[in-house]
């Protein structure tokens, strides 16, 4: 079957957005990987949700490139935020401008290998019945490359309940089916942080996730400005966990997640306390 056809042989459109904020300085690197890859038509939605760097300048240097050297069957668009609405926000946003049957997300910071959009559109035809998929990464953390622990692994299947304790699915590294985010819903834009992982946990509750394990991502870390990095996260899991709990789980996964909300209250509650301690040992 030839890349970027559905079944019936018709071109497909997938849509990749990257939401960015204050990233000039690796923005050229993520939208270049994107802008590089062959084979399926794309678009390509920048968000820049608010940016007080030089993010602007560089949005305008890649569009002047951009229509410099044509690229057919490739379409780039900008939408820029007045003010910062935070990733849930941009990734919506985005979500709503795009137009394609496959939508691909990357982080702004992290990068695509050559074919990863060729590769995983062509898994999704071979693969009708998958609503969403994604690939292996590379890991690179403060210019190193590390491997990512056994429990890091992606996989593929029914692994909602592996999901709950740790988020193993990557947005960098997902394909999807736009009537995917028409059933269950688009990121929540009250979370400022593990928005991925409440996403992917209901997406996990109805739908099994596939797996092409062939590393086409590049994903850079081990810096403070990073979300992921952030403290206090354990809050906004705590608020995906009592989401997830509404829903109608079977007894297995309801023991499972009502098991992991009390250990992330332990864990956040026991924070909290610390920092109090520590507030009021400054203040003494």
């Amino acid at each position: 079957m030839a890349k970027g056809k559905t079944q019936k042989g018709r071109e497909q459109m997938i849509s990749v957005i990257i939401p960015s904020y204050n990233r000039a300085w690796c923005l050229e690197r993520s939208v270049g990987s994107v802008l590089r890859q062959e084979g399926p038509k794309f678009e390509l939605i920048v968000v820049d949700d608010g940016s007080n760097d030089e993010t602007r300048k560089i949005l305008m240097d890649i569009r002047s490139d951009f229509e410099r050297k044509r690229h057919p069957g490739k379409e780039l668009i900008f939408v820029l935020n007045e003010k910062n609405l935070g990733v849930s926000a941009s990734r919506n946003i985005g979500i709503e401008r795009s137009k394609g049957e496959l939508i691909c997300f990357l982080d702004s910071d992290d990068e695509w290998l050559p074919g990863k959009l060729s590769a995983q559109a062509e898994y999704m035809n071979q693969n009708p019945q998958l609503l969403i998929s994604q690939c292996q990464e590379r890991w690179i953390r403060n210019g190193r490359r590390v491997n990512p622990g056994l429990r890091h692994k992606k996989r593929a299947g029914d692994f909602f309940v592996d999901s709950l304790s740790l988020c193993l699915i990557s947005p960098s590294a997902v394909i999807l089916r736009r009537e995917l985010l028409a059933e269950v819903g688009l990121f929540d834009e009250s979370l400022p942080a593990c928005e991925d992982y409440d996403l992917w946990l209901r997406t996990l509750y109805g739908h099994e996730a596939g797996l092409l394990d062939l590393d086409l991502v590049v994903r850079h870390g081990g810096r403070p400005d990073q979300l992921s990095s952030a403290s206090g996260l354990d809050r906004y899991r705590i608020i995906a966990l009592e989401k997830i709990l509404k829903f109608p789980l079977s007894p297995e996964r309801r023991r499972a997640a009502e098991s992991e909300l009390k250990k992330r209250r332990r864990i956040y509650e026991g924070g909290v306390l610390k920092r109090l301690l520590a507030q009021r040992a400054e203040e003494e």
